[in-house]
């Protein structure tokens, strides 16, 4: 079972993936991040690298998520690749097993057609501007080495434009939307309890 997690950054993704992951037995679950999947621009001058627009759906390179996850369902282990933000490189990362359910977690995977057939069920987890704002600053001052003032000039420049262009409208193809991000209880025991079913199924 492959479960997709979409959401604005900032709006709780992280909070609500960690929540149902802890709902199930670690032998039985594994979780993909879109993050690990954005292209190696690490070749780039700094500058440039500074300059590139991660939210939009052109930095990540869906095809290989889509081979992993396909692999994945077929029996098959694979490398994750891994990715920082500091240097802006891909590297080969860890080895992952098949399990009875892939969790697929990034703001914009519902904005590639060939990857939303691969989810048994889509999510979108919602939250409002300011508070994505909020989580924002607190997030990449902390673990991606910027400023305050940096992020909001991000946010005007990227980030608030490509979620009305691309996140936003994204939100039409989820089978399910969770306001208030992590702190909705009532959605995530909702959706655990789904998932469930569907596994006994």
């Amino acid at each position: 079972m492959v479960v997709g997690i979409a959401g604005g950054s900032g709006s709780g993704k992280t909070t609500v993936v960690k929540k149902i992951i802890g709902l199930f037995p670690k032998q039985d679950v594994i979780l993909l991040s879109q993050d690990n999947y954005y292209k190696d621009i690490s070749h780039l001058p700094e500058k440039s690298r500074k300059e590139t627009n991660f939210d939009h759906p052109d930095s990540i390179e869906f095809s290989l998520l889509e081979e992993q996850i396909i692999k994945l369902l077929q029996g098959q282990n694979i490398i994750q690749p891994s990715y920082s933000y500091l240097t802006c490189a891909r590297s080969e990362g860890k080895v992952i097993e098949p399990k009875k359910v892939i969790v697929v977690e990034g703001i914009l995977l519902f904005t590639d057609s060939a990857l939303r057939k691969l989810f048994d069920v889509k999510i979108f987890v919602d939250a409002e501007a300011d508070e994505r704002l909020i989580r924002l600053i607190k997030r990449d001052t902390i673990e991606r080495g910027r400023d305050a003032a940096e992020v909001l000039n991000r946010y005007e420049k990227t980030v608030r434009p490509m979620h009305e262009q691309f996140i936003e409208p994204s939100k039409k193809y989820a089978d399910i939307i969770i306001p208030q991000g992590g702190h909705n209880q009532v959605a995530i025991k909702v959706l655990a309890s789904m998932i469930k079913n569907k596994l006994t199924e």
